[in-house]
């Protein structure tokens, strides 16, 4: 299977937060939605564009579908002219024709199957789901090691996610579960049985990222990408870990597209350029990213992942399936969990 080659070859990181569904300022030179600077290291991204490209882009603090839900809002007359979300809601995207046409430079070397061939959307990074663990706010309690141990009552009110309806994160925990106890794509089971359990146990479910509440002890253990665990493991004060859990996870591309009707559209199209260039994809390494084009990460970045051996539990899926399967269980999910 094409996906499983591409992951053969890197052992993958890289997706979609934030909040509100709030308009960027329009006197920006370029708008972004869903860059938030607190994920994905979204600040030194924003930064470098604006003094390589001389484009100042607003912070914006979506998740992937509060994203496409603006996209879709304003598509008689755009604000966006970039937008970034998880791989599904790309494809949503594409479909729903709030992404355009656009291939950057470097769209060539994004591996089959990790990009639209019409180049409505791309992967730019990935992540992998696991656990996102502050130490020092689990009160004595030990590390958890499997999505299981979070049901324990030694974790109550302790475990975050994000919600599964809305933010794409929150969904892909949903499928690395879920497909971790035995579930798939077409049968959710394992999924709802998990969150109700994990229900009686008083869980934070937010609706966008939330990694300073981690940082801060407010959410001790967070559904999250491996990258955010290791931003906060090596740049933070604090004791931070990133687990893999034992019964498996799942592997996650996060796309970007140019908006259809985008009001700034060439400025836009030197930004993606830019996300795909070296320099760009060199920002993401440095954010314990794995590249969207396949590049050999430097081993001063690499040291510091947990070891390739415990990615082999991560398992790459057939996205467009996993995008036609959201919908299904985000209601199912509000109907019979939240």
């Amino acid at each position: 299977m094409k996906y499983n080659m591409v992951y053969s070859a890197v052992f993958a990181i890289g997706l979609a937060s934030s909040s509100a569904i709030a308009t960027p300022s329009m006197a920006a030179d370029a708008v972004c939605y869903n860059c938030p600077p607190q994920w994905a290291d979204w600040a030194s991204m924003l930064e470098a564009i604006k003094e390589k490209l001389d484009i100042q882009m607003p912070h914006d603090n979506k998740n992937s579908g509060q994203t496409l839900s603006q996209l879709l809002a304003e598509r008689s007359n755009p604000v966006a002219d970039v937008a970034y979300y998880g791989v599904t809601t790309g494809i949503k995207a594409g479909k729903e024709g709030v992404a355009a046409v656009y291939k950057p430079a470097g769209f060539d070397d994004i591996p089959e199957g990790l990009k639209d061939p019409e180049g409505h959307w791309f992967a730019i990074h990935y992540g992998t789901i696991g656990l996102f663990v502050n130490v020092d706010a689990l009160g004595g309690a030990p590390v958890p090691q499997c999505f299981a141990d979070l049901a324990k009552p030694e974790y109550q009110g302790m475990v975050g996610y994000l919600d599964p309806s809305s933010a794409f994160v929150g969904y892909a925990g949903a499928v690395a579960v879920n497909l971790s106890m035995g579930g798939d794509l077409t049968n959710f089971d394992p999924a709802i049985k998990f969150f109700k359990d994990l229900a009686k146990n008083g869980p934070i479910v937010p609706k966008q990222t939330s990694y300073a509440r981690v940082v801060s002890g407010e959410i001790p253990i967070l559904f999250d990408y491996d990258f955010n665990a290791y931003r906060a493991k090596y740049e933070e004060d604090g004791n931070f870990e990133f687990v893999l859990p034992c019964e498996g996870s799942l592997r996650v591309p996060y796309v970007m597209s140019l908006v259809e009707g985008a009001p700034h559209a060439e400025e836009g199209k030197k930004v993606l350029d830019f996300v795909l260039s070296d320099e760009g994809q060199a920002i993401w390494a440095n954010a314990y990213l794995q590249p969207a084009r396949p590049v050999k990460l430097p081993e001063e970045i690499s040291s510091k992942f947990l070891p390739a051996s415990e990615y082999e539990r991560a398992v790459a899926v057939d996205y467009a399936e996993m995008e036609k399967a959201q919908e299904g269980f985000g209601k199912r999910y509000l109907e019979e969990v939240n």
